[in-house]
């Protein structure tokens, strides 16, 4: 079911996706502390304002590329084992069930179809793979942690920060991709960072401007009818 904006809110809330591929023009350093001072207004248990957010453009980025891609295809190619990389915390399930399996199957073959590979095609799926952690070309990166102490609440906080900046990104004519991708390599990024030890990584982002030339920025993945999800007690 198509849905139609009855304001400006609702337009940006509706065409909001998570881009896959940006181009390489600069964000204003205006714009973004803009974002971010506007974003922090999201709401907190007892105001707790449990987000630390680093933005990275430039030779931070790079290195964080650089490092994490060599490790991804260390994987893939046998040389080290996947256990040597881990998230700090569990964002999707050990073992997944219905029906969120056949929900994430759907979306991942989806975009896999949009670009023209198989299942078959091994090499071309790790490649599209690896363009996750090269933020999708976007020109910058946004990391949020939190203190590891602090329980699920924090991460709900931090989830409506990192809504309140892909609506204002959207209001401003950017895009945006959420990406809990870059969890498995937190020890190769948090020391990048600056990070303190107790801090634990919650999240990654690509910030910029998309490229609507590219095939994947087509794919919208489907929703939920209300019926599906809602339910109305009186």
């Amino acid at each position: 079911m198509e849905l139609t904006a009855n304001n400006l809110v609702e337009a940006v809330i509706l065409n909001r996706h998570s881009v896959r591929a940006f181009t390489d023009q600069t964000v204003d350093p205006e714009i973004i502390q803009d974002l971010l001072r506007k974003a922090s207004y999201a709401p907190s248990g007892t105001n707790t304002q449990p987000w630390k957010v680093y933005v990275v453009q430039g030779n931070s980025k790079l290195r964080i590329s650089q490092q994490v891609i060599a490790a991804a295809d260390s994987i893939y190619s046998g040389q080290c084992s996947r256990s040597e990389f881990s998230a700090p915390y569990l964002y999707y399930p050990e073992q997944w069930f219905e029906p969120y399996m056949s929900r994430r199957r759907e979306n991942g073959w989806g975009m896999y179809a949009v670009l023209g590979i198989s299942k078959q095609q091994r090499e071309e799926m790790h490649q599209q793979q690896l363009r996750n952690f090269k933020f999708f070309d976007a020109p910058v990166g946004l990391f949020f942690t939190t203190h590891r102490q602090l329980e699920a609440g924090a991460k709900m906080a931090i989830a409506m920060l990192m809504q309140n900046i892909m609506l204002l990104a959207k209001a401003q004519g950017l895009d945006t991709c959420p990406q809990a991708s870059w969890n498995d390599y937190h020890k190769i990024i948090m020391p990048i960072l600056g990070a303190t030890d107790d801090e634990q990584l919650v999240c990654g982002m690509s910030l910029g401007y998309a490229d609507m030339n590219e095939k994947i920025n087509s794919f919208h993945p489907s929703r939920l009818s209300l019926e599906e999800f809602a339910v109305f007690l009186q």
